[in-house]
């Protein structure tokens, strides 16, 4: 009996343990609950959209894998799996369809919504006045409006809010490499989602008001065919402009110093012509792993604990990592950007990566801080985009300094966000399967590993600029933290390092052809 027992909670176990681990609590201020449950994925917490209303104090109703939160006459639906959500208010005679950035998530029949998208149509839909802290894991209801009080206008203009700002230019403007839109406000644009839908690019602005004469000051050139703008609520407006042919994706950022919000459509480079499948197949096959030592020569990088130098370590894994690729993954050429204690200028480590035409581009670093024997310890994953913290902004800015040991470091353009759009539009191809590898790298790199994961992150490295193929910038721990830099030191710690490495790139290499087969 007992071991049936056991059995029986197993069972159990196996079946919500891992659910359940997943699952955390964010804190809550000014709701009718003190926290909120959440589960993280790729980087989005998600909340029980049921939990969400109850905490909002708002009414809502399930069925059939949808479910309608309510304030007053007001009306949002979300639906299980899927992008879209339905608007809907007595006051306004039809259903409007507006579409999240990311799916909601069924788990245990129960519907999770993207916290960080969905409370902004939350609060503009439902006049709720509340905000989110992804990094602090804080939802804040400020309760001061009330359905009673609430009538929705969806012709008037409201100036009165303190986080309103004006939105006076949009400017559409033809480039050599596509269509350039400019969004011109007098305040920074902080909440903004982009997405392309048959033909149509949809940006959808909160928090903004909009003046009725904008619509007609807008000039389509280049790739948009045509603009129009519908006004959702008071403060929140969507831009709809469809696209000619030709286009093939959209970045964006915000020009941190005019405020403006830049969206980038760019050209499709590619000619219709006839294709040699045989040959494209050839020409696509994963035989060339590039791998960069980071620093070397008379650049050591960071100095660690004990004197350690992270250009040694950095090598030490190459070459490991080559030599597994070598032995165990036979038709897969390694190319070194160095094989000895050699300086290399960060341009040709690219222009060695782009010459050999490689498949995948791996630099191998070490991280530090100021201060020796620090507590702050665990290897991070970088992709090529512009830095998103302080922190990422800090580690871009340490790595890129090896330019101050080269001849001619005016070589280099400052990677300011402006830039970045022209660079992360030559890279838009092969981010996908950078994000795939460093998700790969990042997971592979867990197991039984002493040295915890800091995550996957963004920021510029001048490195990556240069190679012209998917790649990451992989930062093995903090030499500045003694648990780090001895495991980093050993050749154990290395051996063990470099295997993760290659299992990552097995796992990668599986992925990447069963892609290209399905697209040739």
């Amino acid at each position: 009996m007992r071991f049936t027992s056991v059995i029986i909670y197993i069972l159990i176990f196996l079946s919500t343990g891992i659910f359940a681990q997943n699952l955390q609590k964010m804190s809550v201020s000014g709701g009718k609950y003190s926290n909120l449950t959440y589960i993280t994925k790729k980087s989005n917490d998600f909340v029980p959209a049921e939990d969400l209303a109850k905490i909002l104090g708002k009414a809502c109703t399930k069925d059939n894998h949808q479910i309608e939160i309510r304030s007053g006459s007001a009306k949002i639906k979300f639906t299980a799996q899927n992008q879209f959500l339905l608007f809907s208010s007595n006051n306004y005679q039809k259903t409007e369809v507006y579409q999240l950035p990311i799916s909601t998530l069924l788990i245990k029949n129960r519907i999770y919504v993207p916290v960080q998208y969905s409370i902004h149509y939350l609060k503009d839909f439902l006049n709720i006045d509340l905000s989110y802290d992804k990094y602090t894991k804080r939802l804040t209801i400020n309760n001061n409006s009330s359905e009673a009080d609430y009538v929705e206008d969806l012709s008037g203009y409201n100036t009165e809010r303190i986080d309103s700002f004006d939105l006076f230019g949009v400017e559409i403007e033809k480039k050599f490499n596509g269509t350039q839109i400019t969004f011109k406000s007098n305040k920074k644009i902080h909440q903004h989602t982009k997405s392309i839908i048959n033909n149509k690019l949809i940006v959808t602005i909160s928090g903004v008001t909009i003046y009725p004469e904008l619509a007609k000051e807008i000039v389509s050139t280049g790739l948009v065919r045509k603009t129009e703008i519908k006004k959702i609520t008071n403060l929140t407006s969507q831009f709809e402009f469809t696209l000619k042919r030709g286009f093939t994706n959209a970045d964006s950022f915000i020009d941190q110093e005019t405020n403006d919000l830049i969206i980038s459509v760019q050209n499709s480079t590619l000619k219709h012509k006839e294709i040699n499948y045989e040959k494209e197949s050839e020409r696509w096959l994963f035989d060339v792993v590039v791998i960069d030592a980071g620093h070397g020569g008379r650049d050591p990088g960071a100095i660690g604990v004990g004197g350690l130098r992270e250009k040694d370590v950095n090598l030490g894994i190459t070459l490991k990592l080559g030599k597994l690729i070598e032995q165990k993954m036979p038709g897969v050429k390694v190319v070194y950007t160095r094989k000895t204690d050699k300086f290399i200028e960060l341009f040709k480590r690219g222009k060695i990566a782009n010459e050999n035409n490689g498949k995948l581009f791996i630099s191998i670093h070490c991280n530090s801080l100021p201060k020796k024997k620090s507590s702050v310890r665990g290897y991070e994953t970088y992709l090529l985009r512009p830095g998103r913290t302080a922190e990422a902004i800090r580690i871009a800015e340490t790595e890129n300094k090896v330019i101050e040991y080269e001849e001619n470091p005016d070589l280099y353009q400052k990677l300011t966000d402006e830039n970045f759009i022209l660079v992360s539009m030559a890279h838009s191809a092969n981010m996908r399967y950078s994000e795939k590898f460093s998700d790969i790298l990042n997971q592979e790199m867990r197991k039984n590993n002493p040295i915890p994961s800091r995550g996957v992150k963004q920021a510029g490295f001048y490195v990556l600029v240069g190679a012209s193929m998917p790649g990451v910038l992989f930062e093995a721990g903090y030499l500045t933290n003694r648990s780090d830099a001895k495991y980093l030191k050993s050749q154990r710690g290395q051996n063990e390092i470099a295997r993760r490495m290659f299992n990552s790139i097995k796992t990668y290499k599986k992925y990447y052809e069963n892609v290209m087969k399905q697209e040739l």
